[in-house]
């Protein structure tokens, strides 16, 4: 803001010495001549519509300004932090946004202690900036109750379902179709050493055991939030192997799409390797910056990302 408005004060500076010799002309008789007052008049038009782009410019960072906060506002109400520890599971996130008028996207994450264990979601809104807020808080909305409710992930993939459904058929036109969300959800039972995970549509969780980094892909397809009607509203439930020292990393598709040198994308699952035996929190602090220098400091897309540890002890001892 401040250099725009150094813009105008240059343009109306060199509209004044573009005058003084003029009228000083016109004192003497000398510069007083077509030639000249063409290019007087020349140079007071580009001065003039300078000053209207450099106060448009002006008001328009203002805004930027506005919507920024408005943004981070919201942001701070829909990505409520999360507890660091859950039970015998310690919890940490990482958000990252591509938009440069505003820090919250389509992308979101939760984590919530029930009698079921600590569920987790991590999800990635179709649309960007702040046209995404009302899905991304229909759908958190909906899992913070679901996971409270139901005994099982189905049924919490199908509550959500529901709710979506109920959200798009208030839009108008052709938009309910194109709304929708893919989505990992994850239950660490308090008394199992195993995670269960459902997948709709979402790039595989990375299971990090004893420094060995392997994808979970599905094993079978579940669709994402409110597609169900389109492409059936079956949930599958795998249940994976998840012992004390274990961490689990959910994220979004931001991360993997990531763009390097020459266009090749981030090879997540090869770059977690030398990361895999640090702690939650570092582990995605080591990301960040890794996400950085891959890209060049240019992030083409929202981040999310949500990483849980369990921690040593035996099943049931320390519940949420």
């Amino acid at each position: 803001m401040a250099v725009a408005a150094f813009t105008v004060f240059a343009i109306v500076f060199e509209g004044v010495l573009a005058g003084t010799p003029c009228c000083a002309g016109r004192s003497v008789g000398y510069l007083w001549d077509r030639h000249y007052v063409a290019n007087y008049v020349c140079t007071s038009l580009v001065g003039i519509l300078g000053t209207i782009l450099a106060v448009h410019r002006i008001r328009r960072e203002r805004t930027l300004a506005t919507v920024r906060s408005v943004a981070e506002t919201a942001q701070r109400v829909l990505l409520r932090p999360v507890p660091r520890r859950l039970g015998q599971v310690s919890v940490e996130t990482l958000y990252l946004s591509a938009a440069a008028e505003a820090r919250i996207g389509g992308d979101l994450y939760e984590a919530v202690p029930t009698a079921y264990g600590v569920r987790l979601l991590v999800g990635d809104v179709r649309g960007k900036g702040l046209v995404a807020v009302e899905t991304a808080a229909t759908i958190l909305g909906a899992f913070r109750e679901a996971a409270h409710d139901e005994p099982d992930l189905t049924g919490v993939a199908r509550r959500m379902e529901r709710s979506m459904s109920r959200h798009a058929a208030q839009l108008p036109g052709g938009e309910a179709a194109e709304r929708f969300v893919t989505a990992v959800f994850a239950e660490i039972p308090d008394d199992e050493h195993m995670v269960r995970i459902v997948n709709c549509g979402h790039p595989p969780p990375l299971l990090i055991h004893s420094g060995r980094v392997t994808e979970l892909h599905a094993s079978a397809p579940s669709p994402p939030i409110n597609l169900g009607a389109l492409v059936g509203n079956g949930y599958h439930v795998d249940v994976v192997s998840f012992r004390p020292g274990d961490q689990l990393l959910l994220y979004t598709d931001g991360v993997t799409e990531t763009r390097g040198p020459g266009g090749t994308f981030y090879p997540l699952a090869e770059r977690m390797g030398p990361l895999a035996l640090l702690p939650p929190r570092e582990l995605l602090d080591r990301l960040h910056e890794d996400l950085l220098d891959y890209s060049g400091g240019q992030l083409d897309d929202d981040i999310a990302a949500l990483a849980a540890y369990r921690m040593p002890g035996r099943p049931g001892e320390d519940r949420a």
